[in-house]
């Protein structure tokens, strides 16, 4: 019996009644972005946010619980992950409608560039920058994301949410306390929804927009390899690439993983990366971008989950600077 199969039979009658998919010892390489990674102990795909609810009240407290979106910017450890991984469907969250002549609700497993598909159908600005976001609505209320000078707060109306004991909470923009691709919002929350407004625009300035956000994404990042998009946030005054690029640190790679020679702040698996060599390279970069400019590079791409024994990573490669 693995891990997952054990925990998903401990928990017993408590996951009966349950209309989601349960899939113990998941692999998570096949989910994530980068193609690497270790098992989650079990994966739940919950039907709607009902279901959802009473999954989280099902599961005791002591049984660790990490939502995932589309895997586009999660780096997964080696030693795989603890406990539940809830992975919202694009069937029960991937809905996306206008509300409003200016406003949109869309489900958080809605994939950013289907909310700026809907905008421009709908004549409504304001959403073009999602057309450049290889994620989904979920990881953009969460860290704030944000492209070609706008930010996901400046759509944010208002956000559904369940808490770890499965209860509904609704959030305004200023509960989510919003800053720099970052949100202040209780970290166990799981986003499910939420509703956006933008601006009655032409739908040819709305297009016009989209394909200059396209072709910048084409000219400048290495969006046909797997990646996790922008590896690190900018720091104040700078740009992370701009730093990595002074470190000397452009087409750097350690076994199967790189940061990109065509923009160095993307981190690319070349073919066979595990987790550890790409967060083995992302805390080199970090390290001597620190040394060479005394800038401490922080980290965009979420890292989850346990290292395996023996291939522990240290922040900064362990200096002390």
């Amino acid at each position: 019996m693995t891990g997952g199969e054990a925990l998903i039979e401990k928990l017993g009658d408590r996951l009966s009644g349950l209309r989601g998919r349960i899939t113990p010892s998941a692999e998570m390489e096949k989910i994530t972005w980068f193609r690497a990674g270790g098992l989650a102990q079990a994966l739940f795909q919950p039907a709607d946010e009902d279901d959802l609810a009473a999954f989280l009240k099902a599961v005791p407290e002591e049984v660790p619980v990490m939502v995932v979106g589309i895997g586009s910017n999660l780096l997964v450890r080696e030693g795989g992950i603890p406990g539940f991984v809830v992975r919202l469907s694009a069937k029960g969250f991937g809905e996306a409608v206008a509300i409003s002549p200016t406003g949109i609700r869309a489900g958080a497993a809605t994939p950013d560039k289907r909310v700026a598909a809907l905008a421009h159908d709908s004549g409504i600005g304001g959403f073009h920058f999602y057309h450049g976001i290889p994620g989904a609505i979920g990881g953009a209320l969460r860290m704030n994301a944000g492209a070609n000078g706008v930010e996901t707060r400046e759509r944010v109306v208002e956000v559904r949410a369940l808490d770890r004991q499965g209860k509904l909470h609704v959030l305004s923009n200023a509960d989510m306390g919003y800053s720099y691709r970052h949100s202040s919002a209780a970290a166990d929350l799981i986003f499910t929804s939420a509703t956006f407004e933008g601006y009655a625009e032409d739908k040819d300035a709305i297009k016009a927009a989209m394909d200059a956000v396209q072709h910048h994404r084409e000219t400048v990042q290495p969006i046909r390899e797997k990646t996790g998009g922008s590896t690190f946030k900018n720091p104040e005054g700078s740009s992370a690439w701009k730093e990595i690029d002074n470190a000397g640190c452009r087409g750097l790679m350690i076994g199967g993983a790189q940061m990109s020679p065509m923009h160095c702040n993307f981190m690319i698996n070349t073919g066979n990366a595990t987790g550890y060599d790409l967060e083995f390279l992302g805390e080199t970069v970090r390290s001597r971008v620190l040394e060479n400019s005394g800038i401490r590079l922080h980290w965009e791409i979420k890292r989850i989950g346990q290292f395996k024994a023996g291939r522990e990573v240290q922040e900064f490669l362990g200096q002390m600077l």
